[in-house]
């Protein structure tokens, strides 16, 4: 991989991880289009490894929540009258992140292998276009962080499962949980970014310490350091974009670009342009 690709696709992690319309989807799709093999280990690895660029943009920008809940954690830990709302969250992101982390574990190399295919992305654009507009459509929004419950946390913890698809997007899979819910939409976005540093550090931290061999011999370090630092970059913009987005306008106005898109790519495989695999 030359510098110029892990630029490109630096980007394309950094405006995609966050919204809701699949980062793992694009990467492979860019990654056909740069005439890049998806089911390479190394390319596979690159891709779960830029991500924690884009991780480390939600530690930034959100540093200040991050030092007050995990203080809170200790404090709540040693002290049972210190246990308040911010300690309370605190666990719901930890037991929201144990069913992704056990499924992600288990099913990695189904993950990494078959699940790599375009026709899947282009069938998870769709259908999780279709769970997003639901959830939207039966949305509560009553409640904000503060009010979020055990059920939510492990309800939002199940239903992030899903974005190990690509297509689905797992910003799309826990802000429509967090919906479905009842959270409010901001309440559900900043849910969905905490959810992502333990889900996505663990991912990339574990293929980095697991391919280092397989980074070396198909992508170069080089080109996979560049990419992180890139899609750190592009990410924080995109974090506060979508922040601002949510307090005006659904998540369903992703669905018309997440279906165009597979629209797209369903007709380039089907004339043979670019090959699922």
């Amino acid at each position: 991989m030359n510098l110029l690709q892990a630029i490109i696709l630096g980007v394309v992690e950094g405006i995609t991880e966050f919204l809701p319309v699949s980062s793992t989807g694009h990467l492979t799709i860019a990654e056909k289009l740069l005439g890049l093999h998806v089911n390479d280990k190394g390319v596979t690895a690159f891709t779960a490894i830029i991500q924690v660029g884009a991780i480390i943009a939600v530690i930034v920008y959100f540093w200040r929540d991050i030092v007050r809940l995990i203080a809170a954690w200790f404090r709540g830990l040693a002290n049972r009258n210190a246990r308040g709302a911010d300690y309370r969250l605190a666990w719901f992101v930890i037991i929201g992140t144990i069913p992704v982390g056990i499924v992600g574990f288990l099913g990695r190399h189904f993950i990494s292998g078959p699940l790599r295919n375009l026709w899947v992305v282009v069938v998870a654009l769709v259908v999780w276009s279709a769970v997003m507009w639901f959830a939207e459509r039966v949305a509560l929004k009553q409640r904000n962080e503060t009010k979020m419950n055990l059920t939510d946390a492990v309800f939002i913890g199940i239903v992030q499962c899903f974005s190990l698809v690509p297509g689905v997007s797992r910003s799309g899979a826990t802000i429509s949980a967090g919906l479905l819910r009842g959270l409010d939409r901001v309440a559900a976005t900043r849910i969905s970014f905490f959810l992502s540093i333990p889900a996505l550090v663990a991912a990339g931290g574990f293929e980095a310490l697991t391919s280092a061999s397989d980074i070396s011999a198909s992508v170069g370090w080089g080109a996979t350091i560049v990419g992180t630092i890139v899609s750190l970059v592009i990410a924080y913009v995109s974090i506060a974009w979508l922040l601002r987005l949510v307090q005006r306008h659904p998540i369903s106005v992703f669905i018309w670009y997440r279906v165009a898109l597979a629209i797209v790519v369903a007709a380039l495989l089907a004339f043979g342009v670019i090959s699922a695999t």
